[in-house]
This record gives C-alpha cells, structure tokens and sequence, in this order.
C-alpha cells in the first residue's frame, strides 16, 4: 500500500517529457521544506491505495507517460515495485525526486529526475552525493534558480561533476522570483549547456482531478 496524495492526467510541464499527456501520481509526504513549494497540501493529506487500484487508475486516463512525483516518493519503499510493474505494463515512467534518498534501487528503465536543491531552496546541502553513482544516461538534473547565487552554485555543481557533458540539465527559473528572461539572457551569456525549463503547467490550464 502507498499513501497517495492525489493522481490526475495533465500536460507534463517540466523535464525532456515536456507537453506529453501524462497520469501524474502525487505520493503524500516529504522531508524537505523548499521555500517555493507549491504542494505543500502533498506534506501530510493523502490515503492508502494498493498497486493493483493504481494500476487500474492510471490504464482508464490511457495516456502512455506516468510521473511519480511528490512531496518525495522515495520515502515509501512501495514506489519501487509500482515503478517496475508500471516500466512492465508498457508505461514511459518518469522519477521527481530531490536526491536526499538514495535512488540505487529504482528500476532502471524509468527516467529519474534529480532535483539538485539549491543555497536559496531553503533545502541546501540535502542531496545525496551517492546518487551520482546510481545514475544512467536517461537521468535528468533540474536546478531550481531563485537568484544568482543560485545560478553561480547550479553551475559550479554541474562542472565540478561534470554533468554538462553527460547529462541533460535544466535551469528552471522560480516561478514569480526570477524573470524567464533574465535566465535565459544568463545561459547565453555564460554560454553554459544547460537547458532553460519554463514550468509548461503553470502556463496553460490544464484540468486535473485533485484527491484521490
């Protein structure tokens, strides 16, 4: 059993998926407190449901791309098996996680995004320095910029790992801290790899069944 928060069937607004019609599944609980969390109601509200119950919701949406999100997923073991048997039913899966749990045990065909907290996320120091060693080539990183100092870590992070060579990165500005175009004008003029990742969701409407 796993205490979900809520699952829905929306546009994926974030990571190389973006724009796919996607089942997301919101697992209830985290242990970060990012200052620019948007699903705060994820901390604590949620009810248990069994694999076979979320299996059977996400085949009647029919899209063909699930994303585990959260609060954190990895803080419940049951997210592994769900994540294989979804990999196993023909599902394109995608990971949101924040790399302060180990990611070793996920299935390796399901795409994990890494979402590196920055100094300003209020989550600073939380990631998992493992992780970079339970990687493959379809994981993401995704750092969230609230200030140019944050943009001077992201980058001092991703070359001191070497992530611009081997990985896709994705500079997402905090949205109504930091201007898109600021960003933007900053990946050109320091000439960095990274990807500018506008939040897609937050830009459009876009239905989706709050609970569960």
């Amino acid at each position: 059993m796993l205490k979900i928060n809520e699952i829905f069937h929306s546009i994926q607004g974030e990571s190389t998926y973006v724009g796919n019609p996607t089942v997301f599944i919101r697992t209830t609980a985290c242990n970060l407190r990012c200052t620019y969390c948007d699903t705060k109601y994820s901390y604590y509200e949620g009810q248990h449901i069994s694999q076979e119950d979320l299996l059977k919701r996400v085949h009647q949406h029919g899209a063909p791309y699930v994303c585990l999100t959260g609060g954190e997923p990895l803080l419940q073991k049951e997210v592994l098996p769900l994540m294989t048997a979804l990999c196993d039913h023909g599902y394109r899966v995608s990971l949101e996680t924040s790399g302060s749990k180990s990611c070793r045990e996920v299935d390796p065909r399901v795409k994990i995004i890494l979402d590196v907290k920055t100094p300003d996320s209020g989550a600073a120091d939380s990631f998992l320095m493992e992780n970079l060693e339970n990687i493959s080539a379809l994981t993401e990183f995704k750092f969230v910029i609230c200030s140019e100092r944050d943009l001077d870590w992201s980058e001092n992070f991703c070359r001191q790992h070497d992530l611009f060579k081997n990985f896709v990165v994705l500079y997402s500005p905090s949205f109504d801290v930091i201007e898109p175009q600021w960003l933007s004008e900053q990946i050109l003029q320091r000439k960095t790899a990274a990807r500018l990742q506008l939040q897609l969701h937050k830009y459009i409407w876009s239905p989706r069944l709050r609970g569960v």
